[in-house]
């Protein structure tokens, strides 16, 4: 029958943009836009945030979804981690990677980009006092108090060796406040190309969309260690640290094994939530090469985060000089695709579209066309 034949056809040519549409829009590596469930107490009181959209292209080069290591060697046993970054520090090539722009709770990793914009908005000298709430803030605290008066440098003092939340909500204050550093960290990371970030709070703690990835981590941390107070603070084992009221001075330690334990290390910075579960990122110089290393949702045991890191770094120190990269952490977010005459002229319903046609109307109209023609067919048959 001939309309058979010509609905096939049509159904056809409607059916196949719609597909080519689809897998267009699919995620690159499924399960991986966002961070897995379930969710934490604070993102589920909170309103639901939709991921951090996931750029055409990935970013640095680096589209494996597994594992991957330069001149095809083998990742570490131990190293059990979700996902993870090993870079060059200097050069920014990529050396290993396991699903490197899986979205994941940073916990207080987080924190390194809050401190890239604190030395770039805030003097090192200025003074910010300490508040009762300071004392009442959830997670681990430095030990800063009300009436204690606390240098910036001081303050990051506390939230890079300490990971102190406390620490962390004082510089945030001295920023204008949680919102505004959340908006500042956020164009900050975008800038940078850290693509897959999007904090929730200045500290780490979880809220609603929080994410990042390894790729990212390493991103920022390779960042952070160009400006010489992060540099030396992170690489601090111990600094004496003011008190306030009644409560005497005392010395902030290092919290992080890795600055003690990992040979040439250059310094690191812990994270931990129930939700993100544990998450690392540091640097180590061997033979006059610099390695940064990020780890994403891993596990205290059987195997320590630190050991874990310590692999990895050994794996990128044991791997030539000259060895092809799988990609590269960039240094500033990529330039948008350059405008071209093939797109659509504006129209006075909204401008002219920047990427892919969503899948959802061309579904739609495709399936009413569909519908419509099936509809006439049955009318002709029942005419014949």
């Amino acid at each position: 029958m001939r309309w058979v034949a010509v609905l096939a056809v049509v159904v056809g040519l409607l059916v196949g943009p719609i597909a080519a549409a689809a897998a267009a829009q699919a995620p690159r590596c499924p399960g991986q836009a966002a961070p897995p469930g379930p969710p934490a107490a604070e993102e589920a009181a909170g309103p639901v945030v939709a991921p951090v959209p996931v750029p055409a292209e990935p970013v640095g080069g680096v589209a494996a979804c597994g594992d991957l290591v330069a001149g095809s060697g083998a990742v570490p046993a131990e190293v059990q981690v979700a996902s993870f970054v090993l870079a060059d520090l200097d050069t920014g090539d990529v050396l290993a990677v396991r699903a490197p722009h899986a979205r994941h709770r940073p916990a207080s990793t987080i924190k390194v980009l809050t401190a890239l914009v604190a030395l770039r908005d805030l003097d090192p000298d200025l003074v910010v006092e300490g508040t009762a709430a300071d004392l009442r803030i959830d997670g681990s605290r430095a030990g800063i108090g009300p009436g204690g008066r606390y240098t910036v440098r001081q303050l990051l003092a506390g939230m890079l060796l300490n990971s102190g939340n406390d620490t962390a909500a004082a510089l945030a204050r001295a920023l204008g406040g949680d919102a505004a550093t959340v908006a500042e960290m956020t164009a900050t990371a975008r800038g940078l190309g850290a693509l897959d970030t999007r904090p929730a709070t200045p500290s780490g703690l979880d809220g609603p969309g929080g994410a990042s990835s390894a790729y990212d981590l390493a991103l920022l941390f390779r960042v952070a260690l160009r400006d010489p107070l992060f540099a030396a603070t992170i690489a601090t084992a111990s600094v004496p640290f003011p008190g306030y009221g009644e409560v005497p001075g005392f010395v902030l330690s290092n919290s992080s094994r890795f600055l003690t334990r990992y040979p040439g290390a250059l310094g690191g910075k812990t994270g931990f939530t129930d939700a993100a579960r544990h998450t690392f990122v540091g640097a180590a110089e061997r033979g006059g090469r610099r390695l940064v290393v990020a780890l994403v949702r891993g596990e205290q045991s059987p195997v320590p985060m630190t050991t874990q890191a310590a692999a990895l770094l050994d794996l990128g120190f044991a791997l030539p000089a000259d060895v092809e990269p799988l990609g590269v952490l960039v240094d500033r977010a990529p330039a948008p695709p350059p405008v071209t005459d093939a797109l659509p002229a504006p129209t006075p319903d909204g401008p002219a579209p920047d990427g892919p046609a969503p899948v959802g109307p061309l579904l739609v109209g495709g399936t009413a066309a569909v519908l419509l023609l099936l509809a006439a067919a049955a009318v002709v048959r029942r005419r014949r």
